[in-house]
């Protein structure tokens, strides 16, 4: 400033008294000051919201995805809202990956991605190479609305904000070059310490616990920032903070203490009804992520999909398509019990027979249904979770939620004469011990707990001991405890079917003619005939949603028509819950009727392979690949 007035009064006469903005305006440019500050100016193209996908809504966003990483994008933000920006700048003492080698460029390496919940808001990060320091860098833009009837645009307030008790719900996830996902670590954040910042700007190391056996040992830390948007005009004592969630945590504690001592006393009077009882499995908490024990009401809620979902069928194909996988146990001993919150399942996209039960229950009960969890056995005496619901008619019906079958419960008449007709029962299950809501829990005390003599009448207290639902509801219903995670929404589908189908056609055609090559034999595709093989996969897939086959004759009359007169057809379909090429053509090529047709000799050999990828919510896919080969028949 001081170079710029001597400027000015070598410039100007003596007998100039004031200066205007023109006469700055003119010196800067003379001096060249102005175009130096023109070039480190960058301009970046405004998108329109209708390009970017963006809504101008009063409403809180739900869900976002990032289908395209490398594109930076832009959000609105109401000037009447309140925001809480979390930023991740970077991880350190991830120990297990300290060997780890620096990955080359280009090189397929392991990856974590971090996940959030937020009040009905998701996020993730880009994947980064696994390291002892990662380096996740990245920002989360998160709305704090208010929760009251036509509070939904106005801006939250201190006080407002301190009485949020819910956390951000932090998933690391650990995806491997096989896809293979592993779920590192499940952190509930408390974001109200950026309360009582003066600047309304906060950093915090987050220490990541492991998760099941390795509760206890610290996975990693990740240093964090906390903004507020705007800034707080008064800010809240650190005491008050304090005061507020130690409050809440005695709350918490007086709720599952009084909890605990209503579910001893029933259980005694349970054990009391007869000798039985005590075989039979009765499940009244159970362990998630991080060690904790909930009561295994908890774990369900009513889940509505919105538009992702169409039906409670389609519910169950959805939940079905999300991979088993049971807990990891270090060395021997058996299962290892680890029930999941909603979250890290969907987050990992596999699960345990019970995260699937409690996720196809939650979203039966959203559409409506009468739907429980049951807890009981399989053949061999194998513990297993399931779902039944029943009907305005008494009718029960069992969902097995691992591969979407649905079976009608019909109870045998133990009294009835030994040649009177009795219902054979289709179902799997052996033993049934007690069922279970978001509001109910009902353990079995009838004579036997075989499924098939099971009589599933609730209000018949001789046959269902009931828990009170309002001692169920003091720990279970939403918000009733602050240690209940929040619920997260579905998300839409991250796969692009189109893309997704053509993309593994053209890959597994590859393979196909490299595979012949290595054989000795030439490869011709026929795309007519590869092309009639999607009505059938579309039909397998439709069997799959609804439980009915259609379309099948049209299939099969096209076929013949594509195949001449003195040809053999033969084909083999087969479905996936992955898209990696290599992984479904080596599982393709262990089935010896697959082999016989990639590896086809004879005269006039055409080859076809048709691919249909079906995106479901989440990353869930159902991936059908069907390899076909007509050839001369030579006798």
């Amino acid at each position: 400033m001081d170079v710029l007035a001597e400027t000015m009064r070598e410039d100007l006469d003596p007998g100039h008294s004031s200066l205007s903005e023109e006469d700055f305006l003119r010196a800067l440019q003379r001096r060249g000051i102005v175009d130096d500050v023109m070039k480190d100016l960058h301009f970046s193209k405004v998108m329109p919201d209708t390009e970017l996908g963006l809504q101008n809504t009063p409403k809180p966003a739900t869900h976002f995805i990032d289908k395209d990483p490398t594109k930076l994008k832009k959000t609105n933000m109401d000037p009447a809202r309140r925001y809480l920006y979390l930023q991740v700048l970077g991880g350190k003492a991830f120990l297990e990956h300290l060997q780890e080698p620096e990955p080359l460029p280009g090189q397929v390496c392991s990856t974590f991605t971090l996940y959030l919940h937020f009040r009905n808001q998701r996020f993730h990060s880009k994947p980064v190479p696994c390291a002892c320091e990662p380096d996740l860098q990245e920002g989360f833009l998160l709305e704090i609305h208010r929760e009251g009837l036509g509070d939904g645009s106005k801006m939250a307030d201190a006080t407002t904000m301190l009485s949020i008790c819910d956390p951000v719900h932090l998933v690391l996830i650990k995806r491997d070059t096989s896809s293979e996902t592993t779920l590192v670590s499940s952190y509930f954040l408390d974001w109200r310490t950026v309360l009582s910042s003066p600047s309304g700007k906060t950093s915090i190391a987050v220490e990541l616990l492991g998760v099941g056996v390795e509760c206890k040992v610290t996975a990693g830390v990740l240093n964090m920032s906390l903004d507020l948007y705007p800034p707080l005009s008064e800010i809240l004592s650190p005491d008050i903070i304090t005061t507020q969630q130690s409050l809440e945590r005695q709350k918490t504690a007086e709720k599952e203490r009084l909890f605990l001592v209503y579910a001893k006393q029933w259980w005694r009077e349970f054990l009391e009804i007869r000798q039985a009882n005590q075989s039979k499995l009765v499940k009244i908490f159970a362990q998630d992520e991080n060690g904790v024990n909930r009561p295994v009401c908890s774990y369900v809620r009513v889940l509505r999909a919105g538009r992702l979902l169409e039906s409670p069928r389609q519910a169950a194909r959805f939940v079905s398509l999300l991979g088993l996988e049971k807990a990891p146990v270090v060395g021997g001993g058996g299962k290892q019990e680890q029930w999941c919150s909603l979250l890290a399942f969907l987050c990992r996209n596999k699960g345990d027979c019970e995260d699937h039960a409690t996720l196809l229950c939650s979203l039966l009960l959203g559409f409506g249904l009468d739907a429980y969890v049951c807890v009981g056995t399989k053949p061999k005496s194998l513990a297993h979770t399931w779902v039944m619901t029943r009907g305005t008619d008494s009718t029960i019906t069992f969902w097995e939620s691992l591969t979407a079958h649905r079976y009608l419960h019909q109870a045998i008449d133990p009294d009835a004469p030994p040649l009177a007709p009795q219902p054979r029962p289709s179902y799997p299950y052996r033993t049934i011990g007690c069922v279970f809501n978001h509001r109910s829990f009902l353990a079995n005390c009838q004579p036997s707990d075989a499924v098939e003599l099971c009589s599933f009448d609730f209000h018949n207290q001789s046959q269902w001991k009931a828990m009170s639902e309002e001692a169920v509801g003091s720990v279970c219903s939403p918000g009733s405890t602050t240690s209940l995670p929040p619920l997260p929404p579905l998300c839409g589908p991250s796969l692009e079917p189109s893309a997704a189908s053509n993309q593994l056609e053209l890959e597994l055609r590859y393979l196909v003619v490299e595979h012949r090559k290595d054989l000795g034999l030439a490869t011709v595709w026929d795309d007519h005939l590869s092309y009639v093989l999607s009505s059938a996969l579309a039909a397998y897939e439709l069997e799959r949603c609804t439980g009915t086959s259609c379309g099948n004759e049209e299939f099969q009359d096209a076929v013949r028509r594509a195949v001449p007169d003195g040809h053999t057809f033969k084909g083999f379909p087969i479905h996936f819950l992955h898209h990696n090429a290599r992984r479904a053509f080596a599982t393709c090529l262990r089935s010896p009727f697959c082999d016989e047709i990639v590896c086809c000799r004879g005269d006039h050999v055409r080859l076809a392979v048709r691919v249909r990828v079906f995106a479901y919510p989440e990353s869930a896919c159902a991936v059908w690949v069907m390899f076909a080969c007509k050839y001369r028949s030579v006798l």
